[in-house]
């Protein structure tokens, strides 16, 4: 390419792109691609003729188009979105556009367009909310006075891999804030990174991580994001001031470790995220057996630094045999994610409390190892039910200062239907550790089966707030609560989220579209959700949970029997 061949102009820039297209192609590859070439034909290529521009790249899904003017360009936008949100369509399957609008310097090399005009219109697209249009303040004095619609001012943002903040404005006013910081001091542990070299000393570096977060989420006056919403940034070059943004923390903790030779190192540095400096960096160096006493140290200079006091908390039971500390670390990922892995996890939680039969983490994950497999992963109920209530006493019992074994107690205790003695377990856990964002969420699924249908939806959004980006299961118990309160539009949105869609949560996502009255397409998403989980019945369902308020029963099997799932 030469420089006679390469134009630099001002151009607006426009981005869209279809929310959800993988979901759709699932659902109905036919049905989407036709919808697709309708979109296209239909709506988007008129519009961008009617208002002078042009489109110069197609990616599946995806379209780039150029204007001459920032008005045009919105104008254009606009007449996209509500073209497609005014379309009816059968089910879920309307196609629906995010668009981003950007005012800037491009290069047009005569087969693309490109620069940064173009970049940061990407990244505002990403911003926008479904059927929404997110601009930059260029393009925001551009149509002031112009355009009649109004657009409601984000603020700055940082966006990946832009060095410089992004000033955005949103239409409709239909995007999600930036998630307020909290009146005390605020963190996020991000996951150190393993210097050995070594992966299989990646579970143990990824343990040091997670219980810097559980020691430190259990002292008073920090606010502590979980360990589920950071791992998303593990082994990825990070962006502080990002990071702090999407978790809604001013404080972030960063570092390395390595294990070699019986020792353990360790590097880290604290981040005043807002002000752009350190508060503090070390190197710690300490023997394999002592790794938890130098948890403690770097938890107590945290403290000390963002609290300005050193506030000891009740200390937790730790474990002496670092085997069955390696094995529980393991387990703890993969109890979670499926049937299958869930069995991985029993076996290594066998192993780790076998090495260690004190050992109360193990024991407790072992109890909510085999709860899970009874009620959600289809095991026979006989032993599996006694052995999860037998665990998790053992686990309290062992360590009452451990806030995770009591939650699992709490939740045990609930399908036990011994509601009294679960609540307590669940206040203890939350005095133990106000942060433990898991024992908000199973109050918020107890709540709702209670009758208490508000108090379930604010307990999970006190949930999401500690872990904005957390394991599905909050995302099910968010539908379940929407669904309960008959809000059908937003459980669909949660349930259709990708993070929780293909789960255990499918099954209310069918009930939900069937109550909306999209018969065909629930009982689409129950037949899928069958083939995971071909146990499901709507009678052992009845059984398993906690139920206490007719009514809430009765809506549930409503849905359930609407999308048809099966009775027994």
């Amino acid at each position: 390419m030469t420089d006679q061949s390469i134009q630099r102009r001002l151009a607006a820039i426009v981005v869209a792109d279809v929310v959800g297209y993988s979901r759709l192609m699932e659902a109905d590859e036919a049905a989407t691609l036709a919808n697709l070439r309708e979109l296209r034909s239909g709506v988007i290529e008129p519009s961008v003729m009617r208002h002078h521009g042009r489109i110069f790249k197609i990616m599946g899904d995806g379209f780039l188009i150029e204007f001459g003017s920032a008005v045009d360009a919105v104008a254009a936008a606009l007449e996209m979105q509500r073209a497609t949100t005014a379309v009816e369509s059968s089910g879920d399957r309307r196609l629906l556009l995010r668009v981003g609008v950007n005012l800037g310097d491009v290069i047009d090399d005569g087969a693309d367009v490109l620069g940064d005009g173009v970049n940061v219109a990407a990244r505002l697209e990403t911003q926008a909310a479904p059927g929404g249009i997110c601009i930059s303040a260029k393009v925001y004095g551009e149509i002031v006075g112009k355009i009649g619609d109004q657009f409601f001012d984000a603020g700055e943002r940082y966006l990946k891999n832009l060095t410089r903040p992004v000033h955005m404005w949103h239409w409709p006013d239909a995007l999600q804030s930036i998630l307020p910081l909290p009146e005390c001091p605020s963190i996020a542990v991000l996951p150190f990174t393993n210097m050995s070299g070594d992966e299989a000393d990646a579970p143990f570096v990824d343990g040091l991580t997670e219980d810097l977060i559980t020691d430190l989420s259990r002292t008073a006056g920090l606010f502590v994001i979980a360990r589920n919403s950071v791992n998303g940034y593990k082994g990825k070059p990070v962006d502080v001031r990002l990071v702090a943004q999407e978790l809604g923390v001013r404080y972030v903790l960063e570092g390395s470790a390595r294990r070699a030779m019986g020792r353990v190192r360790i590097n880290a540095q604290l981040i005043d995220a807002r002000a752009g400096r350190h508060l503090w960096a070390d190197r710690f160096d300490r023997t394999v057996e002592d790794v938890f006493e130098l948890q403690d140290e770097v938890n107590a200079k945290i403290v000390e630094a963002l609290v300005g006091r050193l506030t000891i908390p009740k200390q937790r039971n730790r474990p002496k045999n670092f085997e069955a500390y390696d094995l529980c670390v393991r387990a703890r990922l993969l109890t979670e994610e499926s049937p299958q892995t869930e069995r991985e996890a029993y076996m290594l939680l066998q192993r780790a409390v076998k090495l260690e039969p004190s050992y109360a983490e193990a024991l407790g994950l072992l109890a909510y190892n085999r709860w899970l497999a009874w009620t959600h992963f289809g095991e026979p109920e006989d032993p599996n039910r006694q052995m999860a209530a037998t665990f998790a006493q053992k686990a309290v019992d062992l360590d009452p200062n451990d806030a995770g074994c009591r939650y699992v107690l709490g939740t045990i205790l609930a399908y036990e239907r011994r509601w009294e003695e679960s609540e307590g377990a669940f206040a203890k856990a939350l005095e133990l550790d106000p942060n433990h964002a898991d024992t908000w969420a199973a109050m918020s699924d107890m709540s709702v089966l209670d009758g208490r249908v508000a108090d379930g939806l604010a307990q999970i959004e006190k949930a999401l707030r500690l872990n904005p980006y957390p394991a599905c299961w909050y995302l099910c118990h968010l539908g379940q609560a929407q669904y309960a309160a008959r809000d059908y539009e937003a459980a669909t949105a949660t349930l259709r989220r990708e993070d929780t869609y293909r789960t255990n949560s499918r099954k209310f996502l069918a009930a939900t579209l069937a109550q909306l009255g999209h018969r065909e397409e629930a009982r689409r998403e129950a037949e899928l959700f069958l083939i995971a989980h071909p146990h499901f019945t709507i009678g052992h369902w009845l059984s398993s949970q906690p139920l206490r308020d007719a009514s809430v029963r009765d809506h549930f099997v409503d849905g359930f029997r609407k999308a048809g799932l099966p009775e027994m």
